[in-house]
């Protein structure tokens, strides 16, 4: 995995957590809005919109550098609609990302030929 590809899963990994956040946020804020007086679904909704484009922004990006198959792809976009799909995407994404690190340490160390 070269640099430009780690830094796209870094990247995506880094946004999914914080989207999650703000999409659960925007939830509590939702029913808030219709239970009580308080009402901070026009902030909570800039906010999740923003990190939403962005992490549609980098799922593009990981995409194209890592060559996923469109399920692994597909994937990835359903988790990041789901409430606490973030949270489960991140933690794919920093598997997968050890994973390569692992699997580059060996190639340059000639314990495997891939």
């Amino acid at each position: 995995m070269d640099i430009k590809t780690a830094s796209a899963l870094r990247r995506l990994r880094l946004v999914s957590g914080p989207e999650a956040v703000s999409f659960l946020l925007l939830l509590v804020c939702s029913v808030l809005k219709r239970t009580t007086d308080f009402n901070a679904v026009p902030v909570m909704g800039a906010v999740h919109g923003i990190l939403f484009v962005l992490y549609v922004v980098f799922w593009l990006d990981a995409w194209n550098r890592t060559k996923w198959s469109f399920g692994t792809a597909a994937l990835y976009f359903v988790l990041s609609v789901l409430p606490t799909g973030g949270f489960f995407a991140e933690r794919k994404l920093k598997r997968e990302a050890e994973s390569a690190v692992i699997a580059s340490r060996a190639r340059q160390e000639g314990v495997v030929n891939a």
